[in-house]
């Protein structure tokens, strides 16, 4: 999970492991959240798969900055 501030949010970028037989590569669900002041403002659902921790995480945070960019 990352967390950056941005424009007076916490956003947050997530990585949830996705693995449904022992033989296949691990993948990640990104999501992301909002928060300020401690409150959840707004929360992603899955945004997609990717094949890495880091891509899926840098997703969740780009969809974060797209909603402050156009909610905030």
């Amino acid at each position: 999970m990352q967390q950056e501030s941005y424009v007076g949010y916490a956003i947050w970028g997530h990585a949830i492991a996705q693995q449904e037989d022992l033989l296949e590569r691990e993948r990640y669900a990104a999501s992301g959240t909002i928060t300020r002041n401690s409150k959840v403002i707004q929360a992603s659902g899955i945004l997609g798969v990717f094949m890495s921790e880091q891509e899926a995480e840098d997703a969740g945070l780009s969809w974060a900055r797209a909603w402050v960019d156009n909610h905030g």
